[in-house]
C-alpha cells in the first residue's frame, strides 16, 4: 500500500513512481531524476488503485505525463490474460469425447 505517487523522468523516460512517504523525492533526485511530481494520495492505495486515481488528477492533464500514467493504466489495470496450455500426454476426457461428438453432429445437421 502507497500514500506518496506521481511520475518522474529518468534518462528521458518518464515512468509512475510509488513511495511511502515525501522524502522518495530526495532519492529520486539523487539518482538523476528529473521532472519529480509527487503528491500525498487520500488514502493508502494499491498499485492499481494508485494508477486510477492518478488519471483523475492534474498530473494527467499535463501533456508529458499522460503517456507514462496511460502505460502504467494499461500494466496494473488492464485485462488479465490467463495462458491455459495443455500436455500433450493429457488425454481427453469421456465428457470431452461426447461433446466434441455432439458439436460435430451439429455441424453436420447445420450443412
Amino acid at each position: 500500500m502507497f500514500k506518496v505517487a506521481g511520475v518522474s523522468t529518468l534518462n528521458g523516460e518518464v515512468k509512475v513512481r510509488f513511495a511511502n512517504d515525501m522524502t522518495r523525492v530526495k532519492v529520486l533526485t539523487k539518482n538523476g531524476h528529473t521532472d519529480i511530481e509527487l503528491m500525498e494520495l487520500p488514502e493508502a492505495m494499491d498499485k492499481p488503485q494508485v494508477v486510477a486515481f492518478l488519471k483523475t488528477s492534474a498530473l494527467y492533464l499535463d501533456s508529458r505525463f499522460t503517456a507514462a500514467i496511460d502505460a502504467a493504466d494499461a500494466k496494473y489495470n488492464g485485462e488479465a490474460t490467463v495462458k491455459v496450455t495443455k500436455s500433450k500426454d493429457t488425454k481427453p476426457s469421456l465428457e470431452d469425447l461426447k461433446a466434441r461428438a455432439k458439436s460435430t453432429e451439429a455441424v453436420q445437421v447445420a450443412e
